[in-house]
């Protein structure tokens, strides 16, 4: 089917992040070259690096696992060696001082059995309880006559209070950036179907060595441009006509009409490039209508030789939720990242005050640490959309033949993630070439 497209086809994709990128991956690999159109010089969308005092950082910490195939394949695609660019680690939860959960190498489910039940800081009671959760879920087949909240599901089976603290609300925070208490508990079923209760090596910490856009986006750009494609930065697309031709951009560097266009922005900025379209206004409605979740990362730069137990702790007793530390994982040694995902109290202080609390925190767990040198606090306002019980998230093929979406809001089986992204682009290319992906026949 490539073939017989690759002499008719134009495609345009709007939008460089991971949805943009992995949509034109596909299509430059099919042998159809695109023109790639990106608004910022910097590649990656909401999963991108930025400059902190000459140090490439994130806009946003992302956690990759075992079961992201899609976005992995992608990498060994063009050349970025998984192997090499990430740090595999079983799946491990530290709470200093309370909760450690380490998954031993051995094949699935014992991998998970042996986890729970070898877990510090939990009561025999809580380990079975947790177990007993993951028996019924998996016996009903991941699947909920009706959507609701996860808080919901984990009263109706039972879940202790501790096990709740420290292990499934970190978990449905951290995969749907939505707090428990309005997270859909059957997108984070899909979640624990493809993780924790697949094969061991499913649920395996994938933690970036690298920054974002080094990770996938760059190297996906030069093996784009290598094969006939081109890349348009900062070039904003501001509309979209259609005409019995093709379809016009209306923008810096679209001097032609395409048959196809798939638009990888997010959300929040469709309405705008459809409102040429009217056939399109429920659709661009319908987006409008999503709440969002913020993602906050506070990067605080130590001395050289401040190093934590491990590359990656969770906290729940204040506002800090996750700590990584980038010394460990390819970055400058002593600079921590502290991560807290949704709304919350810390949106009331300002920058410096909240740099000043989260160091406090971090204290409590690791006495005599001295005053970070730095630090840059980054807030993505909409991280992602609210992943809220029944949400009716647009499919990838619109009223409009040839014009397409993708982006982590596109419906599927994930929340906002990047591999949700990527799989999206995969799905909208696809749809290009006649094609339908092997896990989503």
């Amino acid at each position: 089917m490539a073939q017989a497209l690759s002499g008719k086809a134009r495609v345009a994709i709007i939008g460089a992040g991971y949805a943009g990128i992995a949509a034109a991956l596909e299509l430059t690999a099919a042998g159809i070259p695109t023109d790639l159109f990106e608004s910022s010089r910097t590649l990656g969308g909401r999963a991108r690096h930025v400059d902190f005092d000459g140090m490439a950082v994130d806009n946003g910490l992302h956690i990759l696992i075992g079961a992201y195939r899609e976005t992995l394949r992608l990498m060994r695609l063009v050349g970025a060696d998984p192997q090499r660019l990430l740090l595999r680690l079983p799946l491990t939860l530290d709470y200093p001082g309370a909760v450690r959960l380490a998954a031993p190498r051995l094949p699935a489910p014992l991998h998970l059995v042996v986890a729970l039940l070898g877990a510090g800081g939990l009561e025999f009671s809580e380990k079975f309880a947790a177990i007993r959760f993951m028996q019924a879920i998996k016996r009903n087949q991941f699947r909920l006559p009706e959507d609701i909240s996860v808080a919901a599901l984990l009263a109706a089976h039972r879940q202790p209070p501790k096990l709740r603290r420290y292990l499934w609300e970190p978990l449905c925070l951290s995969a749907l950036n939505t707090p428990a208490a309005s997270a859909s508990a059957q997108v984070f079923l899909n979640v624990l179907r493809d993780s924790l209760a697949a094969q061991r090596q499913a649920s395996d910490l994938l933690l970036p060595r690298v920054d974002l856009t080094q990770l996938l986006p760059q190297p996906a750009a030069d093996f784009i441009v290598a094969h006939g494609g081109q890349l348009h930065r900062a070039a904003a697309i501001k509309a979209i006509t259609h005409t019995a031709a093709g379809y016009t951009l209306h923008g810096q560097g679209a001097h032609r009409t395409y048959s196809h266009v798939i638009v990888a922005v997010a959300p929040y900025h469709l309405p705008p490039l459809l409102a040429q379209l009217p056939k399109l206004s429920a659709l661009a409605q319908q987006v409008a209508g999503f709440a969002w979740e913020p993602i906050l990362t506070c990067y605080l730069a130590y001395p050289p030789q401040v190093r934590l137990t491990m590359p990656m702790q969770g906290y729940v007793d204040g506002m800090l939720q996750w700590l990584f530390d980038r010394g460990q994982l390819g970055g400058p040694p002593g600079l921590l990242a502290a991560v807290i995902s949704a709304h919350g109290r810390h949106r009331e202080l300002s920058r410096e005050a909240l740099a000043r609390r989260l160091h406090e925190e971090i204290e409590v767990h690791h006495p005599g640490l001295p005053p970070p040198l730095k630090s840059l606090v980054i807030t993505e306002q909409r991280a992602t959309f609210a992943c809220t019980p029944g949400l009716a998230r647009p499919g990838t093929v619109t009223a409009l033949p040839g014009l397409l979406l993708a982006g982590d809001y596109v419906a599927s089986d994930y929340p906002g993630t990047l591999e949700s992204a990527v799989r999206s682009g995969v799905k909208a290319a696809a749809s290009i070439l006649g094609q339908t992906p092997a896990d989503q026949a």
